[in-house]
């Protein structure tokens, strides 16, 4: 028998292996499970990701996309001398109030990280890029601690079901950031 010629198999495998965290969180993703919402043959999970971390890596460098799409839609850090507090709480807000699913499901891949090594590249490089970005607006230490401090927003607000507040978050990013001499 022929070997069916299917390109986008894998991408497949790995937006079914996101829809299966999104409903039964970490746990209830499997190689299995994967294949079985991919409706493909479970030979074709492992075929495309040997173990299990491979197939969460996958998952969580395409979920953790959704900040970045924010920040280069919203174009504020192109900008040579942003309001830099209030184009990263506008982020933030914009980035929270969009599909609350898929950005749970960033932090949940982001934080299965703290026992899964094999993912915390991933998650540095998110915080990396984010950083970069930041860092050319201010200085790298400044950088990552906006970058630290975001992700205690979100998390608070992800965690506490409290409202994003984007005039409370501009007010204590602008407390992190030096003023010009």
């Amino acid at each position: 028998m022929a070997r069916r010629y299917d390109p986008d198999r894998r991408q497949r495998i790995i937006d079914a292996a996101i829809r299966v965290v999104g409903e039964k969180g970490l746990t209830g993703l499997s190689h299995r499970s994967a294949a079985a919402e991919a409706d493909v043959p479970l030979g074709s999970t492992t075929y495309h990701f040997k173990t299990l971390d491979e197939l969460m890596v996958a998952a969580l460098r395409q979920a953790s996309e959704g900040f970045a799409k924010v920040v280069a839609s919203r174009g504020g850090l192109e900008d040579p001398r942003p309001d830099l507090a209030a184009e990263l709480a506008g982020c933030l807000g914009e980035w929270l109030a969009g599909d609350r699913t898929g950005v749970e499901l960033e932090y949940e891949l982001y934080l299965a990280a703290l026992r899964r090594p094999a993912l915390r590249p991933v998650a540095a490089e998110w915080a990396d890029d984010v950083a970069r970005q930041i860092a050319r607006h201010t200085d790298p230490v400044t950088a990552r601690a906006l970058v630290a401090l975001m992700d205690g927003i979100c998390l608070q607000v992800l965690l506490t079901g409290v409202p994003y507040d984007e005039g409370y978050a501009r007010e204590v990013l602008a407390r992190m950031i030096p003023r010009a001499r």
